[in-house]
C-alpha cells in the first residue's frame, strides 16, 4: 500500500491530467444514457400482465394509452378534434364514440350506454392509444404535442401523461437537488473540518467521482428516473468519509514526517485500509437491492455500489493529488473547526449507561408498533403535485365520469358472441365497475361482423385476439381496486382460461405482490451480508449481533416517526431506505468498536476501554452523520417528487438516529455483554491480561 501511495504522489500531475481528461468520455456517456420513468417497466417479464402488454403492442399495435376529457365541444368539433389528435406521430388510434358507428350501423342503433360511456354532463372523452410504450421518448413527445393541439380545455389522463410531467419535473428540478446538496454539504464541513479551502477540495473529487459514475451508466443503457435522482446526492453522502479519512490521516502523518509528500504516501496507504473496510458496508448494503424482483432495485443497487468503488478510487488517487497541489492555499485558509469535547460527555454516557440501556428498550416498543402500521401508496400519481396537468386531468377524470382507471383483457376472438356478453354482464355486476365493452357486447345481436366498421374490428380484434374495455371507478394500488381486480380475473377464467387482465392496476396489483416478497429479501440479504463483515472485520461472533441490533432500531425508529407524524411513504423508501441506512451508517459503529477492542487488547478495563472509545469516536461520527444529514436533508425538503423527497428525508433523519444511538445505546451495550464479547473473539485480536475481565 506504501508503494502504491508513493506512486500516486509521484505521479501527481499525470493523475490530475487523466482524470480531467476522463470526463469528456464520461459527459459524453452521461448525455447518451436515457432515464426510464415508468415504474411499472421494471416488473419481471414473465408475469402475465407484462406479458400482455407485450401481446397488445405486438398483435394490436397498440402499447401505450391515455383518456383525453374534452369540455364544452358539440359533437362535431370532437370529431374534428379526434382527427386532428389521430394525425399526431405514433398515435395509434382514437376510439370515440363514431368508432362504434359506420354508415351500415347509424348511431341511432347503437345502445345507449354506448353513448353514456363517451359522454357525460359537458364532457366528451376519447380513448387515445399509442403504437409505441409508456415511457418511451416518442410517446412522451405525442403527450406534449396533443396538449398544444387540445388546449385549456382538454385533459389527457394516463400513465404516459403522468410519466411525461415526471420527466419535465424531473428535469427542471434534478440540478437544485444537486446544488443543494453540494452546498449544505459545503457548510458542514466546512465548520467542522479546520480549513476553508480543504472542503472545496473533496467535493470537487466527489464531483469527478459521481462523472465517472453517471457516465460509465451508459454500459446499462438506461437507468430509472429515482436512480438518476438520487445517484449524485446519495453518493455524496456515502463517500464523503473517505475524503475525510485521507485528510485526518494527512494531517496525522504530516506531525510524524516532515516532508509532506512522504507524509501523503503514508496517507494514502493507511486510508486505502480503513476505506476498503468502510466502503464494504456500504457497498453491500447496495448489492443487497439487486437481490430484488423488482428490477428498480438492480438498477439502483448497480449504480450506487458502481458509485461507492469509484469513490474510493478518486479519493485515493485524484484527492491526494489535489491536495498536494493546493497545500498551501489549504493552510492559509486554516481555521478553528466546530468540535465536540468528548470526554465529558463520554463520561456522562458512560456513567448513565443503565438509564440509556432502559429507554433504549422502552423505544422498542412504539418502534416496533410503528414500524409495522406505516403506510405505504404505490401509484406514481401520489408522489406528483396537484398542479401538474396529469394529475389534473385524473380529477376531471373522476368528477365527470366517475372513472379512476381503465382494464383491458386479452381474450381469444373464437369466444363465442353468447359468452363475451355473458361474461361482460358479469364484470358489469363487480363492484366499482362503470362500463365494459367488448364487439359483442355493444353492437346489437342481429348485426353480422360483415356490417361492422373496419375501425371497431381493427381495433378490438387481431392476432387471433379480441380486446376488451373495462373502466373501474376505484383509484390504483387501493385495496377496492385490487379486490375488483381479482373477482375480474376470475370471471375471465371461466370463459378463456387463456385470457390477461392488463392494465396499470393489474400491473400495480402485481408489484404490490413483488415488492411485499422484495422488502422481507432486501432486509434479509443486507443484514446478513453486513453481519458476515463485521464478523470479518472486528473478528468476533458477538459483536456484529450487537452492531447490526443497533443500527436496526434505528431504522425501525426512523421508519416508525412515519406512522406517528401520519406521513404515507411511497412504496420505494419502505424497501431500500433500511438497507441503505444500515450499510452506510453502521460504519459509525465499527468505528467506536474497532477502538473499544483495541483499548481491551492493551489490557484497559472494560469502562476506561468504552469511555476512551467514546470520546475518541465522537468528533467523527458526529461529522460524517452530521454531513450525511446536509447532504440529503436540503434536497429532501425540496423535492416536489414525493418519491425523491421521501427517500431523502428519511436518509437524512435515519443518519442523526443511528448517530444518537451509536453513541448512546452502543457504549451500553459494550459494557453489559464485554464478558460474552472478550469469550467470543477470534483470530488473536483480544490478548487481555489476566483479571482484566
Amino acid at each position: 500500500m506504501l508503494r502504491f501511495g508513493k506512486a500516486v504522489v509521484r505521479n501527481r500531475i499525470l493523475i490530475l491530467i487523466i482524470s480531467l481528461g476522463l470526463l469528456l468520455p464520461a459527459a459524453f456517456g452521461f448525455i447518451h444514457t436515457r432515464v426510464n420513468y415508468d415504474i411499472l417497466y421494471y416488473l419481471p417479464d414473465k408475469i402475465e400482465t407484462m406479458q400482455g402488454q407485450d401481446i397488445l403492442l405486438k398483435d394490436f399495435g397498440k402499447g401505450a394509452y391515455a383518456l383525453l376529457v374534452v369540455e364544452g365541444m358539440s359533437d362535431a368539433q370532437a370529431a374534428t378534434l379526434k382527427e386532428k389528435v389521430e394525425a399526431v406521430d405514433h398515435v395509434d388510434e382514437v376510439v370515440w364514440y363514431d368508432t362504434f358507428a359506420s354508415n351500415d350501423i347509424p348511431q341511432e342503433m347503437l345502445p345507449e350506454k354506448i353513448y353514456q360511456v363517451f359522454h357525460s354532463k359537458d364532457a366528451t372523452l376519447m380513448a387515445v392509444f399509442f403504437d409505441s410504450g409508456t415511457s418511451e421518448n416518442c410517446t412522451m413527445d405525442a403527450i406534449e404535442e396533443i396538449r398544444t393541439i387540445t388546449g385549456e380545455r382538454c385533459f389527457l389522463s394516463s400513465m404516459s401523461a403522468i410519466v411525461t410531467d415526471t420527466k419535465n419535473l424531473v428535469e427542471k428540478q434534478i440540478f437544485w437537488y444537486v446544488s443543494i446538496a453540494v452546498i449544505l454539504s459545503a457548510i458542514a464541513m466546512a465548520l467542522t473540518m479546520d480549513s476553508w479551502m480543504a472542503p472545496v477540495l473533496f467535493l470537487l473529487n466527489i464531483g469527478i467521482a459521481i462523472i465517472y459514475n453517471l457516465g460509465t451508466n451508459v454500459i446499462q443503457g438506461e437507468i430509472s428516473f429515482i436512480t438518476m435522482s438520487l445517484a449524485a446526492v446519495l453518493q455524496l453522502a456515502v463517500t464523503m468519509d473517505y475524503s475525510i479519512f485521507l485528510w485526518d490521516s494527512y494531517r496525522e502523518m504530516k506531525g510524524s514526517y516532515q516532508d509532506r509528500e512522504e507524509a501523503m504516501a503514508h496517507a494514502i496507504a493507511g486510508t486505502i485500509t480503513s476505506v476498503a473496510g468502510s466502503s464494504l458496508t456500504t457497498i453491500a448494503g447496495f448489492v443487497a437491492l439487486c437481490f430484488m424482483t423488482f428490477t428498480l432495485g438492480l438498477d439502483l443497487g448497480v449504480v450506487m455500489a458502481k458509485g461507492v468503488v469509484l469513490g474510493v478510487i478518486t479519493c485515493v488517487t485524484v484527492l491526494p493529488s489535489m491536495i498536494l497541489l493546493f497545500d498551501k492555499a489549504i493552510e492559509k485558509t486554516r481555521h478553528k473547526p466546530l468540535t465536540i469535547k468528548g470526554e465529558r460527555l463520554s463520561k456522562g454516557i458512560v456513567k448513565h449507561n443503565k438509564v440509556l440501556m432502559v429507554l433504549s428498550l422502552l423505544l422498542w416498543i412504539p418502534a416496533i408498533i410503528g414500524y409495522q402500521k406505516i403506510d405505504v401508496y404505490y401509484n406514481l400519481d401520489s408522489s406528483l403535485p396537484d398542479y401538474l396537468p396529469s394529475i389534473q386531468a385524473n380529477k376531471e377524470l373522476e368528477d365527470n365520469f366517475s372513472m379512476n382507471t381503465l382494464h383491458m383483457v386479452l381474450a381469444s376472438d373464437s369466444l363465442s358472441d353468447q359468452d363475451t356478453r355473458k361474461m361482460m354482464d358479469e364484470m358489469e355486476q363487480v363492484d366499482g365497475v362503470e362500463f365494459a365493452l367488448a364487439t359483442a357486447s355493444v353492437i346489437p345481436k342481429d348485426i353480422p361482423d360483415a356490417f361492422l366498421p373496419d375501425s371497431l374490428t381493427g381495433t378490438l380484434k387481431s392476432g387471433g385476439r379480441q380486446l376488451m374495455i373495462i373502466s373501474s371507478e376505484y383509484k390504483v394500488a387501493t385495496d377496492e381496486v385490487n379486490d375488483q381486480i381479482t373477482k375480474l380475473h376470475e370471471i375471465m377464467k371461466r370463459y378463456d382460461p387463456d385470457a390477461m387482465l392488463i392494465g396499470e392496476a393489474p400491473c400495480t396489483k402485481d408489484l404490490i405482490e413483488i415488492t411485499d416478497l422484495d422488502f422481507k429479501v432486501v432486509s434479509a440479504v443486507s443484514i446478513l451480508a453486513i453481519f458476515f463483515l463485521i464478523l470479518v472485520v472486528l473478528k468476533s461472533f458477538s459483536l456484529p449481533l450487537i452492531l447490526v441490533a443497533v443500527i436496526e432500531q434505528a431504522i425501525y425508529i426512523n421508519m416508525s416517526i412515519s406512522y406517528y407524524t401520519h406521513t404515507t411513504l411511497p412504496f420505494v423508501a419502505s424497501i431500500v431506505i433500511g438497507t441503505i441506512q444500515l450499510g452506510a451508517t453502521v460504519d459509525y459503529a465499527i468505528l467506536m468498536t474497532n477502538r473499544y477492542q483495541r483499548e481491551r487488547a492493551l489490557g484497559r478495563d472494560k469502562t476506561t476501554a468504552v469511555q476512551t472509545a467514546l470520546s475518541t469516536s465522537i468528533s467523527s461520527i458526529f461529522t460524517s452523520a452530521l454531513g450525511f444529514f446536509a447532504a440529503t436533508c436540503g434536497v429532501g425538503l425540496y423535492s416536489d417528487v414525493d418519491l425523491i423527497g421521501s427517500i431523502c428525508r428519511l436518509m437524512s433523519r435515519g443518519a442523526l438516529i443511528s448517530m444518537a444511538l451509536v453513541l448512546l445505546l452502543l457504549p451500553s451495550l459494550l459494557l453489559l455483554f464485554d464478558p460474552i464479547i472478550q469469550k467470543t473473539g477470534f483470530g488473536g485480536t483480544l490478548k487481555l491480561k489476566k483479571g482484566e475481565e
